[in-house]
Order: structure tokens, then sequence, then C-alpha cells
């Protein structure tokens, strides 16, 4: 079984208190560094005060020397030597275990080591003639910074822990709630997927502004789900609805054959049936399957520069076949470009022209008109037949409604106009209709010129 590791928030906090305690020692070191250089200047500047104060107080009588009574051979822990030019010691007395034969050297504040510690030595020279003269040496133990040292570390001892303490407390809080978010979101996805209701959505603060985009990404996610789910149900209760008819003429007529089929001509009969029902529901599950993929959006449009003039022009002449003896009269203004998928366009004007055929009146006219209006392309198919009710004309444009769907011979499966609605919303257009029962009806396309579409006068139509 594999060991489960440290959590995110776990490690953000050790990694954030080693950091802190990382600092602290920094500090520590920091002012362990500077401390001994403070305590070493304050050195210095002690040991040289005390021997300049000193100088003046050093005079020759006669080539001896002669001190002054206020003369300190020690003041402030400096023991003051005084040398011959041989630099041969003629007064004072130097600290204990201080090497005596050290070496002068004028103006200059070094370091000396003895045997049991060291010290800060400063010389001077004391002219009292051409050539003659005394050096003055002032001497002063090193400093015991151990004492220093030890109360530092004693105050870092009782601080340190409280502020460790406090960075790893401070470290997992904070982590914890920048972390919420995703916690949260996780928790969201986890009751949406355990409770498959795909319609909750991750709700975040205002304060949450840095994974907001993390959470819109999973709404969006939950959304393109939800609608696959749907198309998937509508699919199914579609198929299942519209499959049963033709399902049972075909498993009817295959038991009227079996029983009452005694010549070639009732077999053929059976036979013609079942081929028109099969085709019907061949033709039902394209169609279903191209309205599924408009649903999901995985129908990818393929955008171009399209002649809708010339395309209308092509399919009415390709659909003016006088079937139902109906006509087909177009008024088609030339060079009215869109930007549009060529397939998908070629559907709405099929669709709305078969819809024009299958409910116009026999024997009548379909009138195709295709006009720019502003910037706009604007396509109108009308009819003369059967007209639709008022109360019925948003109901045209759901899946597998019929206006009258008593006429068994001529109606379709109700699926034209839903996906003339969908192609056009696709293109960014509008699509409407104006009936009249017994009048006919008028559909109205609009589209979104292209660019570069420039309009022309009205002796550009193309009348037909």
């Amino acid at each position: 079984m594999k060991k489960k590791g440290l959590s995110i928030k776990l490690k953000l906090t050790l990694w954030f208190t080693g950091f802190m305690a990382l600092l602290a020692a920094l500090c520590l070191g920091l002012i362990l560094i500077v401390s001994s250089h403070v305590t070493q200047n304050e050195a210095f500047n002690i040991l040289s005060l005390t021997v300049r104060n000193n100088i003046p107080k050093i005079s020759s009588n006669n080539g001896y020397l002669s001190l002054d009574p206020d003369f300190e051979f020690y003041s402030n822990e400096v023991y003051m030597l005084i040398y011959n030019q041989n630099q041969a010691l003629i007064s004072g007395q130097a600290p204990p275990q201080f090497p005596v034969n050290t070496a002068l050297e004028n103006g200059v504040t070094r370091f000396v080591s003895g045997n049991n510690g060291g010290f800060y030595v400063l010389d001077f020279w004391i002219p009292t003639g051409w050539d003659d003269g005394f050096w003055l040496r002032g001497v002063l133990l090193t400093p015991d910074g151990s004492q220093m040292i030890n109360n530092i570390f004693l105050i870092f001892s009782i601080i340190l822990p409280f502020f460790i303490l406090m960075a790893a407390t401070g470290g997992y809080l904070i982590t914890r709630r920048a972390l919420s978010p995703i916690s949260q979101i996780a928790d969201t996805a986890g009751s949406i997927s355990e409770g498959k209701d795909l319609t909750r959505r991750i709700q975040l603060s205002a304060n949450s502004s840095e994974v907001v985009g993390l959470a819109n990404a999973f709404n969006h996610m939950f959304e393109q789900l939800e609608r696959s789910f749907e198309a998937e149900k509508q699919f199914t209760s579609d198929a299942s609805h519209e499959l049963r008819t033709p399902t049972a003429v075909i498993l009817a007529q295959c038991s009227y054959a079996q029983k009452h089929g005694d010549t070639v001509d009732e077999y053929r009969e059976a036979i013609d049936v079942i081929e028109r029902q099969a085709q019907k529901m061949s033709l039902l599950i394209d169609r279903l399957l191209d309205m599924t993929r408009l649903d999901l959006g995985t129908q990818k449009l393929r955008l171009e520069k399209v002649d809708l003039s010339e395309m209308v022009s092509i399919l009415c002449e390709e659909q003016d076949t006088g079937l139902r003896q109906i006509s087909i009269q177009t008024q088609i203004e030339s060079e009215v470009c869109i930007k549009a998928d060529p397939f998908l366009i070629s559907r709405v004007i099929g669709n709305l022209l078969d819809n024009a055929r299958k409910y116009g009146k026999e024997g009548g006219t379909i009138q195709v008109r295709l006009f720019r209006s502003d910037a706009s392309a604007v396509l109108e198919v009308e009819d003369d037949g059967i007209g639709i009710a008022e109360e019925n004309l948003e109901k045209i444009w759901q899946r597998f409604y019929q206006a009258n769907p008593s006429r068994e011979s001529s109606s379709g499966l109700g699926l034209g106009l839903s996906m003339v609605r969908q192609i056009v919303l696709l293109h960014s257009g509008t699509v409407s209709v104006k009936s009249l029962p017994g009048t006919g009806s008028t559909f109205t396309v609009t589209f979104p010129l292209a660019e570069n579409s420039s309009p022309h006068a009205a002796d550009s139509l193309n009348f037909s």
C-alpha cells in the first residue's frame, strides 16, 4: 500500500517555519558579529582617548622625564608605560602576561597576543628635543565578550522558541486560508460527483480572487458536462419516442407477412413498407445526431466568405422541380456575402424551402427574397399554404412539432425548423415567422454581412 505523503498545507507550514528558524539563526550570527565590532571599536576609542589625554602631561627637565601630577598610570583599565628613545621601559608597570619587548609603532592601534589573552596597544612618540623624546604606550586588555555572548544566547533561547512557534502558527493559518478555496472547490466537485447534481456551481468569496479563475474553469466544465448529459437525455428521449412508431410498423408488417404472406406481391408490399420505415428511421437518427452535435457545439463552424446570393439562386433552381405543382419565384440582390459555414447555411435554405413546399398550397407559389438591410443580409421565404395559428407560432421551433400532423404523406420529422434556428443562432443571426391561417407563412432570416460586401442599386436585383 502506497504511503500517504505530507499534505501541501503541512509542507508549506514546515517550509515556512524552517525558513523563519534559519532567518533567526542568521540574525543571531549578525548580532554577534556586530556586537564584536562594536565592542572592539569602543575599546579602541577608550584606549586612544586615554593615551591622548596623557600626552600633554609628559615633559623633559634637563633630559630627565617629568610627569604632571595629574598623570595616571592606570585609568579606564588602560595601563600607561613610558619608554626612552632606546625603547627601554623607564616608568609604569605592564599588565600581567604582557610581552614588554613588543616593538613600538607610532600612532598605530593594534592587537598583541599574550599568554592568557590578548591586548590592544597604542604607542605615541613624544619628542622633547631634536633627537630626544619619550615613548608613551597604552595597553588595554581585550574585553571579555563571553558574558555578552552568554547574555545574547540567553535572550535568544527565551525568545526564539516563541518566535518559531508564532512563525509555525502564522504559517499554518496563512496556508490554510490560502488553500481553503481549493479545498472548497474539491469538496464541491466531490459532492457534485457523488450526488450527480450538475446544476450546482462553485461559489467563492470575493477574497479568493487568486483562485477565481480555477473556480470559473471548473464551473465551465460543469456547464459543459451538464449540456452533454442533457443532450444525451434529449437524444435518448427523442430517439425512443420517435423510433417507437416505425419500429411498431416494421414488426407489424413482419408479423403480417409471416401469417398472411401467400403471394410474392404481398411479401413485396410488406418489404416496401419496411424499407420506407427503415429509411425514415435512418433519416431520423441522422437528424438527431446533427441536433445533438449542434447542442454540444461539437459541430465546428468552418467559416468562410459565402456568396449568399449565388447559393440561394442555385438551391432555388434545384428545388424548383414542380412537385405538387408548386413553383419558386426569386427576387435576389446580387453579391450579398456573409461569413458562414456553407454546408450549414445550405441546410437552412433547404429546410425552409422544404417546409414551404410541404405546407404550401398545391399549385401555389413560393416567394424567395434576398436583400441587404443596413449591416444585415435578409432572406425571406414565403408560401401561400395553410399558415400557422398565432398560438402555435412559438411551438414550431420545438423538436418534432408539426403544424399539421394529419398530413402523413407530406409531413416531415418535425426537426427542420428547430435545426434552422440552431444554425442561425450559431452564426449570430436571427429567425422569425409571420403567418395567418389559410393565407400562408413568411420566414425571415438575418445574418451579419461580411466585410467588403458593398450594397448595390435596385437594378442589381435578379428576378426569376
